[in-house]
């Protein structure tokens, strides 16, 4: 069987089976909901499109309509098949217009009143075999349903924006939900051409219950005054594989969207520590500092292209003191064999001599810490992160801390950037960035599947597919190693003394008896 066709590349092919819901009907006409109206028409429904904005329809379907006018001049679809397409795409002047629909979604403001009265007044205009489906991102599924005389019929149906190209859809029961609505609702995401994923009514679903650990770790780091916005983006793409650094995803998501997300996420789970916003955005948030499209976030725009200033220069050293590396660093053998490539003068004594850099390499602990109970002389220690191997890495971090010389950090700089590999140097942090972003989010996504929000696969799936993830965070996990991210985030708990920290059950078990964060009990 062949693989999933590219997007950008591929012809579309137009699904002839017929659809699940053979008429839908879209409740608002903003970028969310045209993307869902041209699925949908895709899939071979025929689409009803309302708006309180009569215009914002016209709008709406003009703007469907050009992207499929270049889906055939690129030759991916026929002008038959779009000549048909926008034939089933059409507008619906009032609410009583969507009266024959098999299924509504609704794609508006994200207010719990608003909804709620929407849903009111088409429970009575519809058949009541109808389904009626939320687009919400935030707000609770169950809490959207109460009041509706058959709860059983409504069920949450998330899209990611833009619609056509981001293909997961996750879909979500509340308490009343009839199981089979959301079956129904997956089969239809299918035909859709997208990835259905079930996920329980909880804050923030799959996607944006996943996403937390990314950004608000990030903040954190910043917060603590160990790296800047550009120095943490680049080890995070460098060292992780992601795709674009945490700040750089703010900027393009936006403080106006993603700031209010986390604040609803922390809330609604009561102030969990694990998911506590910062104090950096909520302030840029208020100077309208939120992102890219105002040309300025955490950094400026000039043309749609970021201002980055460039990176220290390595250091320039005229001689290079010996090395010693401490008994207890992690991937010793393996950081042994890189000073020796680099062409270190390694040292092998039970201790450093007076004049050696020493190296330490801790999961979850401090350089500080490590110096403390280790007894070494913190102005000569620097420590580097082993969680991941180096040649599968493509930058090295280095952390000094508040004691270390000048002298030892620019030497440190200047041999591991010997063989031309970025580096880049930080201050003293439990778990340097690496270690606290990829912990946190593995920590979050196994304490998901312990509250069974999801499956480990549908969990792997959403985000993966919605985030953009170089991994889903249970396989990041596995990669990098259960018990070292357990050993990460009991370290800096101690470190800390925060609960953020505190490894989930999920992790801690599988961790401890060493299975893959996947496996599921019989």
């Amino acid at each position: 069987m062949p693989g999933p066709l590219h997007p950008a590349t591929c012809t579309i092919i137009i699904r002839m089976e017929t659809p699940e819901f053979k008429t839908v009907g879209i409740v608002g006409a903003g970028a969310m909901g045209r993307g869902i109206a041209q699925i949908a028409a895709q899939a071979g429904s025929k689409v009803l499109l309302f708006d309180t904005q009569a215009d914002a329809v016209a709008k709406a379907r003009e703007s469907v309509a050009a992207q499929w006018d270049k889906l055939v001049e690129k030759g991916r679809i026929d002008a038959a098949a779009a000549a048909a397409q926008k034939e089933r795409l059409q507008p619906a002047a009032t609410l009583a217009d969507l009266a024959p629909c098999d299924l509504i979604v609704e794609a508006i403001v994200e207010r719990l009143d608003v909804k709620k009265g929407l849903f009111a007044e088409l429970e009575g205009i519809v058949q009541t075999t109808a389904v009626l489906a939320t687009n919400t991102s935030s707000l609770s599924v169950t809490a959207i349903a109460a009041g509706l005389k058959r709860p059983q019929q409504f069920a949450g149906f998330h899209f990611f924006n833009p619609v056509p190209l981001m293909k997961v859809v996750e879909c979500i029961a509340g308490l009343k939900t009839d199981p089979a609505v959301c079956q129904r609702l997956g089969m239809y995401a299918r035909q859709m051409g997208h990835t259905p994923v079930q996920a329980e009514d909880t804050p923030g679903f799959i996607v944006n219950h996943a996403g937390r650990g990314y950004g608000t770790e990030a903040l954190r780091i910043v917060s603590e005054g160990v790296a800047d916005f550009a120095t943490i983006d680049r080890i995070l793409k460098d060292q992780v594989g992601f795709k674009l650094g945490p700040f750089e995803l703010m900027d393009l998501t936006a403080l106006d969207v993603s700031h209010p997300v986390m604040e609803s996420i922390y809330r609604q789970y009561y102030d969990e520590p694990r998911y506590r916003p910062s104090v950096i955005t909520a302030q840029r948030l208020a100077g309208g500092v939120v992102g890219k499209k105002v040309g300025d976030g955490f950094y400026k725009y000039d043309g749609g292209a970021a201002q980055i200033a460039s990176e220290p220069p390595v250091p320039q050293v005229d001689e290079m003191p010996p090395v010693w590396v401490s008994t207890r660093a992690a991937r010793r053998a393996e950081l042994y064999q890189l000073l020796k490539d680099l062409g270190a003068k390694i040292e092998t004594g039970q201790s450093p001599s007076l004049n050696a850099l020493t190296l330490v390499a801790p999961l979850g602990f401090d350089v500080t810490t490590v110096a403390v109970v280790e007894r070494l002389d913190p102005a000569r220690t620097i420590g580097i992160d082993m969680l991941i191997d180096d040649a599968a890495t493509k930058r090295r971090v280095l952390a000094t801390n508040p004691a270390t010389r000048a002298d030892m950090r620019d030497a440190a700089h200047a041999l591991f950037a010997r063989d031309g590999k970025p580096v880049s140097v930080v201050r003293d942090s439990g778990g340097f960035v690496t270690q606290r972003v990829v912990s946190t989010i593995v920590n979050i996504a196994a304490d998901m599947c312990q509250q069974r929000v999801c499956s480990p696969k549908d969990l792997e799936t959403a985000v993966t597919l919605g985030l953009g993830y170089p991994l889903g965070p249970l396989a990041m996990g596995d990669k990098f190693g259960p018990a070292n991210i357990l050993e990460v985030l009991f370290n800096m708990q101690t470190v800390y003394g925060d609960p953020r920290y505190r490894p989930s059950p999920w992790l801690r078990r599988r961790g401890a008896i060493g299975l893959s964060l996947m496996h599921e009990e019989a």
